[in-house]
């Protein structure tokens, strides 16, 4: 089991960690350490133990402030995929909506033939009319 040595404010420490950790736990150091030095920063000295305690807890509030954050992300998230797939879905419905059918396009041919009929019966009406 590695032993590590960290600086947690003015004071020294060796703590032990299991194989692979020593990153880790520099890492966890080195954020505890940071908030010891903004209460070592403050006029008033602590004694070692409420500034560790002090500087643990600022850690914690920030771990609890940020997990906070993340359920809210999720959350929001969560709430613009269920947005995105009600789109989709509703685009989806405009595009069959916006589709014709057979049956309509079935009517219109109907009607422009129809129409070219009656047309050519005219010219051909006029075109008689002429000769």
């Amino acid at each position: 089991m590695p032993e590590v040595s960290i600086r947690i404010g003015e004071r020294l420490f060796k703590v032990s960690c299991q194989d692979g950790e020593e990153g880790a736990l520099h890492q966890a150091a080195g954020l505890l350490n940071t908030e010891a030095k903004t209460l070592e920063g403050q006029s008033r000295r602590l004694p070692e133990a409420q500034m560790l305690l002090m500087a643990g807890l600022m850690v914690a509030d920030k771990h609890v402030s940020a997990a906070s954050n993340k359920r809210q992300l999720e959350e929001t998230v969560a709430r613009q995929e269920a947005q995105i797939k009600d789109l989709e879905g509703q685009l989806e419905q405009g595009r069959i909506q916006a589709a014709p059918t057979e049956d309509k396009v079935s009517e219109a041919l109907a009607r422009i033939a129809e129409r070219a009929e009656a047309l050519a019966e005219l010219a051909e009406e006029k075109s008689g009319a002429r000769a």
